[in-house]
């Protein structure tokens, strides 16, 4: 699927897609309901993605997961410093 005509708005680390309505790209409809717009929508509140090597985000529904990868990885990012209890 091709998504065309959408603004990829940044603020610091973080960013939105926006459509041509707030919600857009997550399914809801012109007049704000949360449901009825497109069927097949970008993302929804809770999503998670991984960029991975090519540049694509691919969604995960390995929440837990990711976390734990996180946390071992800075683990070992700071194994050089102490840390108190």
């Amino acid at each position: 699927m091709i998504w065309m005509d959408y603004t990829v708005e940044q603020a610091g680390d973080a960013f939105t897609v926006r459509g041509d309505w707030p919600g857009e790209v997550m399914g809801w409809s012109k007049d704000g309901k949360k449901s009825g717009g497109k069927e097949n929508v970008l993302y929804k509140p809770g999503d998670v993605f991984i960029v991975n090597e090519n540049g694509w985000l691919v969604k995960s529904d390995e929440v837990n997961a990711l976390l734990l990868k996180y946390e071992d990885a800075k683990g070992k990012h700071d194994s050089g410093i102490s840390k108190r209890d």
